[in-house]
């Protein structure tokens, strides 16, 4: 289930509610990148999300200094738009210009401009990569927030390959892991509160960063209430994290 295009309509169209229910689909949008931003403490990108606009068109129009309110972004630079959303989510994986090169189809060069870019608009995050690089060359583990410990073995390796592979490995995992801890949190505190206020709504999947539920049409506003609220409360960061859902008859509709 974890790999399966967001835009399937296929297998997405075969989950479908039971009659007298809809598909309600939740998903912490973007929680890597709130997380990524607590940790790196960067004052800027945790402005991006307290303006709670639009946050890859925001990205874009700083990096790239584009001459356009940032609604007009998407319509005007969709290209500049797609590279922001490329690199900020690339450089929480390690990836370097010749990876931001494949991805956006463009030369190693020009991917090296757009990482040196990002950097200027946001340095707490190049400090939080090389903060994390050092400490865990050090002591050959990194952690999440929650304080679980992930090895890096071969951070020093002479082995290239296997040495960047434990260097994306320990930029990434604090961010993702820390993810993946949020989302277990609010799943646990969701079906505690679900339990307490006898609701007939059920929790039957999680892919990722999304919680998918099934619930009566009399319920819906109801659990819409409580998921939202408990999962932007899952694990405080100082920056009002954001909740995307969907309604529909099928997790396809829905999301």
């Amino acid at each position: 289930m974890q790999q399966i295009p967001r835009d399937n309509p296929i297998v997405k169209g075969c989950i479908r509610a039971s009659t007298g229910s809809q598909i309600v689909a939740m998903d912490l949008a973007t929680a890597e990148v709130y997380i990524a931003a607590k940790l790196a403490n960067d004052e800027a990108l945790m402005n991006v999300f307290r303006l709670r606009g639009n946050f890859h068109s925001t990205i874009a129009k700083k990096v790239f200094k584009l001459p356009c309110e940032v609604e007009r972004v998407a319509e005007l630079y969709p290209h500049k738009r797609q590279a922001a959303k490329a690199v900020t989510f690339g450089i929480m994986y390690g990836a370097g210009p010749f990876r931001m090169s494949q991805e956006l189809g463009i030369p190693r060069g020009e991917g090296m401009a757009i990482i040196e870019a990002y950097f200027n608009q946001y340095a707490g995050i190049k400090d939080y990569i090389d903060r994390t690089l050092e400490q865990a060359r050090k002591q050959k583990w990194v952690t999440t927030m929650l304080g679980r410990r992930r090895p890096v073995w071969e951070i020093n390796s002479e082995n290239q390959i296997r040495r960047q592979a434990a260097e994306r490995m320990a930029i990434n995992m604090p961010i993702q892991g820390t993810a993946a801890e949020m989302i277990k949190l609010a799943m646990i505190s969701i079906h505690k509160k679900m339990r307490k206020e006898s609701l007939k709504a059920m929790m039957i999947l999680q892919v990722h960063d999304e919680l998918i539920f099934e619930v009566p049409k009399e319920e819906i506003e109801q659990v819409k209430s409580v998921v939202i609220r408990e999962m932007e409360s899952a694990l405080p960061l100082s920056v009002p994290i954001v909740v995307d859902w969907g309604i529909g008859d099928s997790w396809y509709e829905a999301h």
